[in-house]
């Protein structure tokens, strides 16, 4: 079966031992890989109502059958585990070289059970496997963890690890490979350090084979001609970054500014793209077999903030930028550096940090309290509160643990810009409906990469829809979400998306893998992933009462801007949403959902 290695390494820290497993070839079959793959292991192996930070839970890292290979982008790898922000499933995905790596060791996925008794890191090279101490490598950095551990190894090892705020149990804690590629959503970070777990370093020098190589590698070119022939995969982004969006995205009156209050942020252009290029990138980076190359090399020179690292990108120049009423590029810069460094994500972070700035300004928090003065545009308290935050001291012993729970602590829950209580990435739902839908249903909380309806609704890709209607909306976002749980699978950037689709995608599946997929099969495989996600939740003990939106976007309507006097009417599109799905009024699949998926 190739595409897939065919091996999986599972490790018991509580054992220090390891094995090398086969990999089920139905399963992988059934589930791509990547994201679906390592849902259905977390559904079989661990119980959904285990605590997420104990030793029951499990770990998983995990590639797709296109990961490793010359398909574009395709070094991405998913960890998945249950998530100590949401309570709910957690798979977040990352770029990199690190997922391209361990299939060149040999390996699909890792699974990591139990906790070990002291800290350790785990060391792959090819067939050699070893369970390391790490203690004098915790506390550090990201960074300097990765510089040790390559001494330690192989200059040429990929490393992905945590910082203090996975040790520290962060809510938001991240893992982050090569320095500045991140698993950065959903609390993972936190999940590897409940379980001592420092870094996972590997070095593999084998090849992956493909089932028919001159027919992937047809694929493979006519799908790079189509990325390069793109006006957005072949200069927006490899100019601007994806902060290019900035400008476009407060251009519509739909860039969530000062917590949510407003949309439009009259600065917004000294944080964009065309800002981060002319003053502080000094060259764009790109992941493993990317033709895109979108990510910016960066150096900050003002003494102040002086630093260098790679990004910001979109999202953390809003999280830390508008959200919190910032338009300091270097400020904003060096905040997202310290998350690198730190291992936190900055997205649940700089909401957070927005919403306690709300609370702040209204009374509901003190100076006494926070140690620092918390109003919208203080530069200096987010430089300050990402560091307390990553390293659970004073007032960031709070924000560690999300907006929802701070919010709830301090008596205003409905300040918490969040979903099944993880935060909001840079898009406001209110005027763009199908968005709003979108992270009302998605299973690991609110998220864009769950279906990224704000390319059809904003972008126009691949055809333009009425971002205030919510006529088709329920239909389209299921496509959306269906269709990016397949390409998580697969191992490939979403990003390639505003280039190719399906039709490429399994150009590309197919001779990789030998499967005789249809178009639809494969499709139908992102509903079966998108589907066991949900019976996990709903096992975990969330229900269709969770599938809502803070309050603030559903009665107060945007003050201002192109989207002005907009409300999500997501009660307009729920309960047509759960019908399309094969659900029942309680958002349940239905026993004949269940059969037709294979889930029965």
């Amino acid at each position: 079966m190739a595409g897939w290695i065919g091996k999986v390494l599972r490790v018991n820290l509580s054992k220090n031992t390891w094995a090398v497993e086969d990999l089920d070839p139905d399963l992988a079959r059934e589930f791509l890989g990547g994201r679906g793959l390592g849902t259905k292991i977390l559904f079989d192996e661990v119980d959904p109502k285990v605590d997420p930070l104990g030793p029951k839970n499990k770990l998983i890292m995990i590639t797709g059958p296109l990961t490793g290979t010359f398909a574009p982008a395709a070094g991405r790898y998913m960890v998945v585990t249950k998530s100590p922000l949401t309570g709910g499933i957690a798979s977040s995905n990352s770029g990199g070289h690190f997922g391209a790596e361990l299939k060149f060791a040999g390996y699909d996925a890792i699974i990591f059970e139990g906790k070990a008794e002291k800290p350790v890191y785990l060391w792959i090279y090819n067939d050699k496997v070893e369970i390391r101490p790490a203690d004098q490598l915790w506390g550090k950095t990201t960074h300097e963890t990765e510089d040790l551990i390559h001494q330690e190894t192989d200059p040429d090892a990929k490393i992905a690890g945590i910082g203090p705020a996975g040790e520290k149990l962060v809510r938001f804690a991240g893992i982050v490979n090569e320095k500045a590629r991140a698993a950065g959503r959903s609390g993972v970070g936190a999940v590897m350090g409940s379980k001592n777990l420092k870094a996972v370093a590997v070095r593999g020098t084998r090849g992956i084979k493909v089932a028919r190589p001159e027919e992937f590698r047809r694929a493979a070119l006519m799908a790079l001609e189509k990325i390069k022939s793109s006006p957005t995969t072949a200069v927006g982004l490899p100019t601007y970054g994806t902060a290019s969006l900035v400008n476009v995205i407060n251009a519509h009156g739909i860039f969530p500014t000062r917590n949510f209050q407003t949309g439009v942020f009259p600065t917004a252009d000294k944080t964009g793209g065309e800002t981060i290029r002319a003053t502080i990138e000094i060259r764009n980076k790109a992941c493993f077999a990317c033709p895109i190359a979108c990510g910016p090399a960066t150096e900050i020179k003002n003494p102040k903030f002086k630093g260098s690292g790679e990004g910001p990108e979109y999202e953390t120049t809003w999280s830390m930028g508008a959200c919190c009423g910032i338009d300091n590029l270097d400020a904003i810069t060096k905040a997202h550096y310290i998350c690198n460094e730190l291992g936190m994500d900055p997205i649940s972070f700089g909401v957070t940090l927005a919403c306690a700035m709300e609370m702040y300004e209204k009374g509901y928090l003190s100076f006494k309290e926070t140690g620092a003065v918390l109003n919208f545009g203080n530069e200096d308290a987010l430089v300050e509160m990402a560091t307390k935050t990553g390293r659970r001291e004073g007032f960031g012993d709070i924000l560690a643990e999300g907006s929802m729970r701070m919010a709830e602590k301090y008596g205003h829950p409905e300040l918490s810009m969040a979903v099944k209580g993880q935060e909001f990435p840079a898009y406001d739902g209110r005027g763009a409906q199908g968005m709003g839908l979108q992270y009302a249903t998605s299973n690991r909380g609110a998220c864009h990469v769950r279906g990224y309806m704000i390319s059809p609704e904003i972008l126009g890709i691949p055809q333009k829809l009425d971002p205030f209607s919510t006529k088709e909306k329920a239909g389209w976002t299921i496509g959306f979400q269906n269709s990016t749980a397949m390409l998580d699978s697969c191992g490939i950037c979403l990003f390639n998306t505003f280039a190719i689709g399906a039709d490429e995608i399994h150009a590309l599946l197919v001779p990789a893998t030998g499967i005789e997929y249809t178009k639809e099969s494969m499709l139908k495989a992102g509903e079966r992933i998108w589907n066991l996600e949900r019976l996990f939740n709903l096992k975990a003990g969330l229900s269709s009462k969770d599938d809502t939106l803070p309050k603030r976007l559903l009665e107060e309507p945007l003050p201002e801007g192109p989207a002005k006097g907009q409300v999500v009417r997501l009660s307009e599109m729920l309960p047509e949403y759960y019908q399309l799905r094969g659900w029942d009024e309680n958002g349940v699949p239905t026993k004949e959902k269940m059969k037709e998926l294979n889930l029965a």
